[in-house]
């Protein structure tokens, strides 16, 4: 898999010079490239407690990427999922630690412990007050005698943080990260593994599967389970956290594991809010990339038992703009639409036929989504398949409530309907396709004769004419041959427009139109096969 770096051996590096630059001055780093390489904010001044955590790289933004007033005071990168050395863990603690001390904040995996506690003895040694905490929030394992450390641990750098700044004892800032390590409980899930720069790809996780509880560094989970959506995604991962929480309100924190979109993970936030401990969440943090494992396809759910100071460290102003805020988990608010366009909607009337006939041109198009999609893949976003086969879905689900033996309204109806259930510039054309008709039919035209006008209303608006490479080199034909000759004759002339289209390199109206000739040459126009198949259908 293709990725945006260099090479394998400064990937690290100029990842931390990239972020460096880019923080208006507020973080720095440490000479020793590239052994040592120790992220620190340049307005420090030991006048408080110093937090330092880190690890390996490939969690981004964790750990340098939490480095700012109000979080921690300095990271220590290590390369891809390894531990950083020693000599570059004193050498953070050296150059933050003062007269009030160090916390070292250490996820529980076997070389940051090792590296990060000798580091903190050779700092003993040099007569400074340093402590550690060790993270161990993984539950996924539940037998482990050592449970890993993963993204629970941003609950430890903000609220010892907000400690810190306030001025708080060393003694107090480890006490309190010690109670947030003990009651917090994190477990991920992922549809693939991650790709490390310059590896192969293991390819684990088969078609159809998720993996609950596999670790930050691509690390096999508990089990491989079905995957069905999102939902059952998270009802999967909040079983396991019901089972270990307790019913006082808790803080949640949604985090990406860096290969989820947005969309996804907003989906995925209202299914937590919707889950068996939906009722316990109080506060969320996220959702958002806070503790990644590079690409990885997945997420992860970690909660804590909110205390009300808890409360107030968490909301804490902080400077890292990684860190996503904290805020309160409120029901969906519902605003009526402005006026004029609360829909009026026309008198439902009963037509059985009228009913069946709508039905089966809705069900042709629901039948042909995934292929009308993959046409679509080709010249634009892939959507046109799910667009008309969600418009259909939803005109079946109005069928109660439209004038069905009145066709005159019936067409204002669809396209009405339309506005509101169809997206993109498609939906728009055939409500206007259908707004028209209506129109024409009203004055007195022929059921085929409207949708003729209707159809010249929309190429008007539209601006897409034959040979243009739109649904309209299918559709005018076909209207033109319903008129003269009927429908067997109409599906016909519809397959050839839509045929034709394949022959056309260059779009003139629609997302085709962005895309260069050679993506163009043999694939049927997504739209003109979606008219082509309707005719066939509705013929046979």
């Amino acid at each position: 898999m293709a990725q945006f770096i260099n090479s394998r051996e400064a990937t690290v590096t100029e990842a931390i010079d990239g972020m460096i630059q880019t923080s208006g001055g507020a973080l720095a780093r440490l000479d020793g490239y590239p052994h040592i390489r120790v992220v620190l904010r340049t307005d420090w001044d030991r006048s408080k407690v110093a937090l330092v955590s880190g690890g390996g790289s490939g969690h981004e933004p964790a750990h340098a990427g939490f480095v700012g007033q109000g979080m921690l005071t300095a990271a220590v990168c290590g390369d891809v999922f390894a531990s950083p050395s020693v000599d570059a863990v004193l050498a953070g603690v050296l150059a933050v630690t003062g007269p009030a001390g160090c916390l070292l904040i250490v996820k529980n995996y076997t070389g940051d412990r090792l590296n990060f506690g000798l580091a903190a003895e050779r700092a003993r040694a040099f007569g400074l007050n340093v402590n550690m905490v060790i993270v161990d929030d993984d539950i996924a394992l539940p037998n482990l005698p050592q449970p890993r450390g993963v993204a629970g641990t941003l609950f430890v750098h903000k609220i010892a943080g907000a400690m810190a700044e306030s001025g708080a004892s060393l003694a107090d800032v480890t006490a309190a990260a010690e109670r947030v390590i003990a009651g917090t409980r994190s477990i991920g899930m992922s549809l693939d593994t991650c790709t490390v720069p310059g590896s192969p790809k293991e390819d684990r996780i088969g078609a159809g599967k998720a993996e609950l509880g596999l670790g930050i560094h691509g690390e096999a989970g508990v089990e491989q389970v079905d995957y069905h959506n999102a939902a059952q995604a998270m009802a999967a991962v909040t079983a396991k956290l019901a089972a270990v929480m307790d019913d006082t309100p808790h803080v949640v924190l949604l985090n990406n594991l860096g290969g989820a979109t947005e969309l996804e993970m907003s989906i995925l936030a209202n299914d937590l809010v919707k889950s068996a401990i939906g009722r316990h969440l109080k506060l969320i943090v996220g959702p958002a990339a806070m503790m990644t494992s590079l690409d990885m396809r997945g997420f992860s759910v970690s909660v804590f038992p909110l205390a009300a100071e808890d409360h107030a460290w968490l909301s804490a102003p902080c400077a890292p703009s990684a860190w996503p805020g904290c805020k309160a988990i409120t029901p969906v608010r519902v605003l009526d639409l402005p006026d004029g366009l609360r829909p009026i909607r026309p008198i439902p009337s009963e037509h059985k036929a009228t009913a069946e006939f709508l039905t089966r041109c809705c069900q042709i198009l629901i039948d042909a989504e995934a292929d009308l999609n993959a046409l679509d893949a080709k010249s634009g976003d892939g959507d046109t398949g799910s667009t008309l086969a969600g418009a259909s879905r939803a005109l079946i689900g109005a069928l109660d409530r439209l004038p069905l033996a009145d066709h005159t309204q019936l067409y204002r109806a669809i396209g009405q309907e339309l506005t509101q259930t169809m997206g993109g510039s498609s939906g728009v054309l055939l409500a206007i396709f259908f707004t028209a008709a209506g129109d024409a039919a009203s004055s007195g035209l022929s059921m085929v004769a409207a949708l003729q006008e209707g159809l010249a209303r929309m190429q008007r608006i539209g601006g897409a004419q034959l040979g243009d490479r739109t649904m309209v080199d299918a559709l005018k034909p076909a209207l033109d041959e319903l008129q003269a000759k009927g429908i067997a004759e109409a599906a016909i002339v519809a397959r050839a427009g839509a045929e034709h289209t394949a022959t056309i390199r260059h779009a003139k109206a629609g997302r085709a139109s962005y895309i260069n000739a050679d993506q163009l040459e043999g694939h049927v126009d997504p739209g003109a096969e979606a008219v082509a198949r309707l005719f066939e259908r509705l013929a046979s």
